[in-house]
Parts: structure tokens; sequence; C-alpha cells
């Protein structure tokens, strides 16, 4: 079989990235260019990325209200064929300290917003027949200390890609996730500072002896986001150094 299998009536569409201003989301805005595509960025802060290809978008994804509003409008001007749902938070808190308003903000934001964005683009996927879903996990849905809140959203986000990606793999459209370890972005170091003992000791303690960086995610993203690659999905990809098969202490 050759790469006519996975040949796309009227091409792969256009890519969305949630929290695509910066860090992790901001390297898969670059990957996604790098590989032809016209990106839309939804994102809550930053300026986002200056290109001809990208728009972005400020919304609050945790506001169910404003997810429905931008999703309904991008649907309705353009043809989505792949989103990459990585926009998160951390909200970290041991067990005696978890608020249930944290908790709801990530369901929200991990789980929620993915839904709704993945339900207002399936309809355009559908009648193309393809579509490239990618969402963004992480080594700690495996259980880290003082992600409740994170791991548990972050762990459901591996179960409702492999149930989509059952339901959509008769039409083209693919289901995969990413789970990033610990990589070097703004929001890992509001919980390990940069260049402290901390940080030092956690890259010393992974089997690969260093941190990740943004680029590291994004091309693996990159990947299952490739049109060619139809015959990949339900699947998830650690890019964690390592650390998914041992432990990992911050």
């Amino acid at each position: 079989m050759n790469a006519t299998a996975d040949a796309k009536p009227g091409g792969a569409g256009i890519a969305l990235v949630t929290g695509g201003s910066v860090g992790i989301g901001r390297a898969i805005v670059e990957q996604l260019l790098a590989q032809g595509q016209e990106v839309i960025s939804l994102a809550d802060r930053g300026p986002g990325l200056e290109h001809p290809r990208v728009r972005n978008i400020e919304v609050d994804l945790s506001d169910r209200a404003a997810t429905a509003r931008v999703a309904a409008e991008l649907a309705a001007r353009h043809e989505v064929g792949t989103l990459v749902h990585n926009a998160g938070v951390i909200r970290a808190a041991l067990l005696p300290e978890v608020r249930l308003e944290d908790f709801d903000a990530l369901v929200n934001l991990h789980l929620g917003a993915a839904l709704q964005l993945v339900q207002a683009f399936l309809p355009s996927m559908r009648a193309r027949r393809f579509g490239r879903i990618v969402l963004i996990s992480s080594r700690a849905a495996l259980g880290l200390a003082s992600r409740t809140s994170y791991s548990a959203t972050k762990s459901g986000m591996l179960g409702m890609a492999r149930t989509w990606a059952l339901e959509l793999a008769p039409e083209g459209i693919t289901v995969n996730v990413v789970a990033p370890g610990p990589i070097r972005t703004d929001m890992f170091h509001d919980v390990v500072p940069a260049g402290s003992e901390q940080e030092l000791r956690l890259a010393a303690s992974l089997p690969v002896r260093r941190l990740g960086e943004p680029e590291d995610v994004a091309r693996a993203v990159g990947f299952f986001a490739d049109a060619r690659n139809g015959f990949v999905t339900g699947q998830v990809l650690y890019v964690c150094g390592g650390a998914s098969v041992g432990t990992l202490a911050l």
C-alpha cells in the first residue's frame, strides 16, 4: 500500500492549536507551520506568534460558554482538519488542600474544552473523511504527588482519546495523545525554579539526564498530525526522557 491510501479529499484543512501562544503550544504552532499548515491559535495569554499563516484568538477555554462561542464561529468559517488541544494549567495541591473549584476548572479546560472543540469541527472532518486530533496529556497521568486535579484530568484524556479513536477510525479521523514529562517552560518553572538545585536534581534523575524542551513535544505532535500517518490511532506517546518507565519526584 502506498501513500495514496491516506490521500485527503480537499486537503488537510486548517490546524487549530489551543494554548498556542507560549511554551509547548508555541513550539507546536511553529512545527505545524514548518509542515505547511495554516494555524489558528487559541490562548488566554501572550501575544501569540506573528506569522502570515497564523491567526491568534484570545479566549478562556475553561469558560464553557466562551469556548462554545469561539468553536461555533470557527466551525462556520473554517475547515479545521487538525486539532491539537494543548492548553492546560496545573493547580498543584496536596490532597487535604485540593479545592473543588480548581478541580472543576481543570475538568472544563482539559476535558470539556476538548469535547466542545472536537464536536464543533467533527462535521467538517467527517464530510472530508479526514481529521487529526492530538490531545496533550502529561506524564503526571501516571500519578504525581500534589497533582490530584491535574493527574485526574490528564489521565481522563487518555480514555477519551481511545474511545474517540475507535469511533472515528472508519472515517479517516485519527485520535492520539502526547504525554510530556518535565519540559522547560514558564509553567514548569513556576513549580521548579530555573537553575535551582531542584531542577538540576530532577534532570539528573531522568534516564536521559536532561529536561525536555518544547520542541521535543512539538516533533511528536507533528508525527501524529501528519496527513500521511493515518494508520496510527488511539496511541499515547510519552515524551518524558524515560520518566514514564520509572519514578519521578519533583
